[in-house]
């Protein structure tokens, strides 16, 4: 082994699966992982020292919202991705809520154009169903670039919100590859407007819509996913009841899936909106600290899958606007990695499950190919994070378009020290070097 040469060599950093946490080396040539373990002695062209680092693969965020095309005033593919690569975040899942709506071939024809030479990280797209495309929702979802079918039961408009029993069941049975669910009942929802208060603030949001309208749409998608047998996955899991209807599913051999945002077990009400007012405004609503604990405890039993940023940025003049005119969504793509380091730092997150929610099962999940593991093959898609070091967040290092944060102000444990994409270092000390690396994400068949 003494001739090996190697592109790139990590050393002497602590390597973190979902089944171990080792001090080891990372050998890596033409933009893959070629050797993991003790390599001193053999050669590389660059060398990154890790000591006292963790080497992760990749965060894969499985749900971000980049506005291109039709709201780029907010976000853009550039920025979206650029805020994602600085936060450790080499893949991404786009959600098909653009304007035009990512329904069609030719819609996600034009993302991936759009996304070419300008993505700083890798990038797929969601198809969005509608009460219109089902007839071609079996061809759609096979398309290179796209990981399957959206599918919006509430918090969405026009064509994308698909929020009745029976055309729900003709989605579902139009297809096979797990479609990621928004789970909130829009009958309800509706009728609860008319409870609306005088002069409302945001701090009424998880009232009018309420933990009961989740509750209530996950029952029934869980419901329909086993008429069908149609793997699920339920996005931005929020109250205390959903957990024990999943737990209770996947008890039943059922083949589904849930992600909890680090938001949601981060901040709660009614603190975050006396705090925060509207920035803390998203679907569905952060939930009281009651919701969050059942959330916790959910977490250490193991009914989450991943974790997932739901990356969704407005404007601060859309922010501004008066409840609730205000747009509901936060940016968060960029912050995550950090967030659930500071869980890390505080005891309640391993290290090794930190990687299982947000890099392997992610891939696993939508049948992502070489990517969410460090092992010998695999896409030297790789993230060196400072876990010890401390830092406040501040609005000048948003990369978002959009220009903020809800953790602004927040002192946050674990940064990201240097990004490899393809086996090429793309965050250098926390600096972006060189040019957009990010490809089309390929999915199994």
């Amino acid at each position: 082994m003494d001739s090996v040469h190697f592109d790139l060599l990590i050393r002497n950093g602590t390597i973190v699966t979902s089944g171990s946490v080792a001090l080891g080396d990372i050998g890596i040539q033409d933009g893959k992982i070629a050797a993991i373990g003790k390599l001193s002695g053999l050669t590389s062209q660059e060398t990154i020292d890790a000591d006292n680092l963790y080497v992760l693969p990749g965060l894969i965020d499985t749900q971000v919202h980049f506005r291109e095309p039709g709201l780029e005033h907010k976000e853009d593919l550039e920025s979206g991705t650029r805020a994602a690569i600085h936060g450790g975040v080499t893949g991404i899942l786009e959600m098909p809520n653009t304007n035009p709506t990512t329904t069609s071939a030719t819609a996600l024809t034009d993302k991936l154009i759009r996304a070419r030479g300008r993505a700083w990280c890798h990038y797929g797209f969601f198809v969005g169903a509608t009460t219109e495309n089902i007839g071609d929702l079996k061809r759609l979802e096979e398309l290179p670039g796209t990981p399957g079918i959206k599918i919006f039961m509430g918090s969405s408009t026009g064509s994308l919100l698909v929020g009745d029993d029976d055309n729900l069941r003709r989605v579902l049975q139009a297809g096979r590859k797990r479609c990621p669910i928004h789970a909130e009942d829009e009958p309800r929802n509706r009728e609860r407007k008319s409870l609306i208060s005088d002069h409302p603030h945001p701090r009424e949001h998880p009232f009018l819509r309420d933990a009961e309208s989740a509750r209530i749409a996950t029952e029934r998608i869980l419901r329909l996913s086993k008429e069908t047998e149609r793997p699920v996955h339920i996005l931005h899991v929020s109250t205390g009841e959903e957990p024990r209807l999943i737990a209770q599913a996947k008890n039943l051999g059922l083949q589904t899936t849930a992600e909890v945002t680090p938001q949601h077990l981060y901040f709660h009400a009614p603190d975050c909106y006396d705090r925060l007012g509207s920035l803390a405004q998203m679907n569905p609503p952060i939930r009281s600290l009651e919701h969050q604990t059942v959330l916790w405890k959910a977490l250490e039993e193991g009914v989450f899958d991943v974790f997932g940023s739901d990356h969704a940025p407005h404007t601060l003049e859309e922010k501004a606007q008066p409840y609730p005119s205000s747009p509901s969504g936060m940016p968060g793509v960029q912050t995550m990695l950090s967030v659930l380091f500071t869980f890390v730092s505080q005891g309640r997150l391993s290290p090794s499950k930190l990687v299982a929610m947000a890099c392997e099962r992610p891939a696993e999940l939508y049948g992502i190919r070489g990517k969410g593991r460090l092992e010998v093959g695999f896409d030297a898609d790789i993230v060196l994070v400072d876990p010890g070091r401390k830092r406040v967040f501040e609005r000048s290092m948003v990369q978002s378009k959009c220009g903020w944060s809800p953790y602004e102000g927040e002192e946050l444990t674990g940064w990201v020290e240097h990004v490899i994409l393809c086996g090429s270092v793309v965050i250098r000390e926390n600096e972006r070097i060189g040019a957009p690396l990010g490809q089309m994400l390929r999915f199994e068949g």
